[in-house]
């Protein structure tokens, strides 16, 4: 059973209807991690690439295409993201012939090469047992429908999945998220947003309107609030308290 007690950091509003969660660094996160998966298809085709100056390379082609994407007001399309993939391989591994990116593109379509936090999946049926509508909403691109297909545990969010490749439009975009109230048919304070990622996910949904909750294992924001260190932190018994009549608090 998972305790319910609240973190010092984050209690759940009472007036929270739904809970969407981004995917990669949330619910998702690769393995083994995505430096090594680089140097590892590297390998193969002869070029040598050590895992930390994949990472290197890898964060500054992903800003540089961040910035592309800003400049058109985070439109996006499949395309788009193919394109924008093919970029940051191409950046992170000079050199790397077309079988390389199409190795990489297709491991992180696979369900294998993902892993789901310890107890997600227990966390989604408390909130779900709450009456909370529960979504993920992801910047990526038509492979998440592989991935959510092949990880039982994220079964409680396959009914709403919004992805921004088919959206057209990327967080921190306001649309985005304006697009899940929509989904979700809530108001923007009755929505909670979780996500690992400061400017798209934390910055981006508040500035919609929404309310947000950085996750945030390794305390690299210390200045953030509200802010969690595990999914787990999302249980609090703030929603079992109701106004008279049923009504939450």
């Amino acid at each position: 059973m998972i305790p319910s007690t609240p973190t010092p950091s984050f209690v759940l509003p009472a007036a929270v209807r739904a809970v969407f969660f981004d995917a990669v660094g949330t619910v998702l996160h690769p393995e083994p991690g995505a430096p090594a998966v680089y140097a590892d298809a590297a390998a193969r085709y002869g070029i040598s690439a050590d895992p930390a100056t994949v990472l290197e390379r890898f964060r500054a082609a992903y800003l540089r295409e961040e910035a592309v994407d800003a400049r058109t007001g985070w439109a996006t399309s499949e395309a788009r993201e193919l394109a924008r993939w093919q970029t940051i391989v191409r950046e992170t591994l000079p050199g790397a012939p077309a079988e390389c990116f199409d190795l990489l593109y297709q491991h992180f379509a696979n369900p294998a090469g993902w892993r789901v936090p310890d107890r997600a999946a227990e966390v989604f049926a408390a909130l779900t047992s709450r009456g909370l509508i529960l979504g993920l909403a992801s910047n990526y691109d038509s492979r998440l429908d592989t991935v959510l297909a092949g990880r039982h545990e994220l079964a409680a969010l396959r009914d709403r999945v919004v992805v921004s490749s088919r959206l057209g439009v990327r967080k921190p975009g306001a649309a985005f998220f304006q697009h899940l109230l929509r989904v979700a048919a809530c108001e923007p304070g009755e929505m909670l947003y979780v996500g690992d990622d400061r400017d798209n996910d934390f910055d981006g949904a508040a500035a919609a309107g929404l309310r947000a909750v950085l996750l945030d294992p390794k305390n690299r924001h210390p200045d953030v609030t509200p802010r969690i260190t595990a999914l787990t932190d999302l249980l609090t018994t703030a929603l079992e308290t109701k106004r008279p009549g049923g009504s939450l608090q």
